[in-house]
């Protein structure tokens, strides 16, 4: 009977007060789903820089016929000096290993990277990419030295640090994942502040029927009961829908920026899982939570 009453109370109140329950279901889901993403994101920029910490490498690029360095006079480099510029490479103490890449190499990896865009790849001829070492150093920190020592050298075009570009690409990513978070912060406290004004209205909505409780002899916690439950219902309801909304993230945001962001490192859907069960737990508790220190603060009892 007592919990026949308690349901019954819950649904009076959301019934009651549909409009701002369908507002506040709205707000929580928009919090959780911004908040869900921004963590996603942050577990995007961490599984990719794990996984490419220990793989990135410094490429010396040799002169070609297409090089734009005044210095290389659009010609190769001799068989001497390519060995030359290798042993020097080797010699230095920050360097674990070097690789030398033809242009038939560089060719067949470059096709095999950007396989995902047609467009791109289709222009990639024989020749475009000249021969290089690929340096993988001990520490991918000290690529200072490394590009210091090689750049300007005679027969070598250009320098390039991946862990440059890797750290511009991380840099994107981590503005979005702030910029999400910080809008679900914007909404996580709208949110707070729904459910504190539907509590209140429904409080004094039912206050006849709470004062009759007290009179009985019903404690404050049977009293407070189905307010509690209103928010984390309504809390409950929303982490549903942030949830979908979190499944089209990994779809087409995660899924997207791994297609086309050759760094990007995909994430299984088990972690994605993991953000969502969380965000909606999140969502139901911040609801109950709030609803329950409105009560003390405005219900009377």
């Amino acid at each position: 009977m007592r919990a026949q009453f308690v349901l019954q109370e819950i649904w009076i109140g959301l019934r009651r007060n549909l409009t701002m329950t369908i507002a506040l279901v709205v707000t929580v889901a928009i919090a959780m789903a911004l908040f869900g993403t921004g963590v996603l994101l942050k577990m995007q920029v961490d599984k990719s820089n794990n996984y490419w910490s220990d793989k990135v490498e410094v490429s010396v690029y040799l002169c070609n016929r297409l090089s734009a360095n005044p210095a290389c006079h659009k010609a190769e480099p001799t068989q001497a000096q390519k060995d030359q510029i290798k042993s020097q490479l080797e010699s230095m103490p920050q360097v674990a290993k070097v690789t030398a890449e033809t242009q038939a190499q560089a060719y067949q990896r470059a096709k095999e990277r950007f396989s995902n865009t047609p467009g791109f790849s289709d222009t990639i001829q024989l020749g475009d990419i000249p021969d290089s070492f690929r340096v993988k150093l001990k520490d991918p920190k000290e690529y200072a030295a490394v590009v210091a020592q090689m750049t300007n050298r005679q027969g070598v075009d250009q320098v390039i640090n991946e862990r440059a570009i890797l750290e511009k690409f991380f840099k994107i990513l981590g503005g979005l994942q702030w910029a999400a978070l910080i809008i679900a912060a914007i909404q996580v406290i709208a949110a707070v502040l729904l459910v504190a004004n539907t509590i209140r209205l429904s409080a004094f909505n039912r206050r006849r029927e709470t004062g009759i409780m007290r009179l009985v002899g019903a404690s404050n916690l049977y009293i407070q009961l189905p307010f509690v439950l209103e928010g984390a219902i309504a809390g409950l309801i929303g982490g549903v829908f942030a949830a979908i909304l979190l499944g089209f993230s990994k779809v087409f945001l995660l899924g997207r920026l791994t297609k086309n962001l050759q760094f990007a490192t995909p994430l299984d859907w088990f972690a994605v899982t993991q953000v969502i069960v969380f965000s909606v737990c999140f969502g139901v508790v911040l609801c109950a939570l709030a609803s329950f220190l409105t009560l003390r603060r405005y219900l009377k009892i």
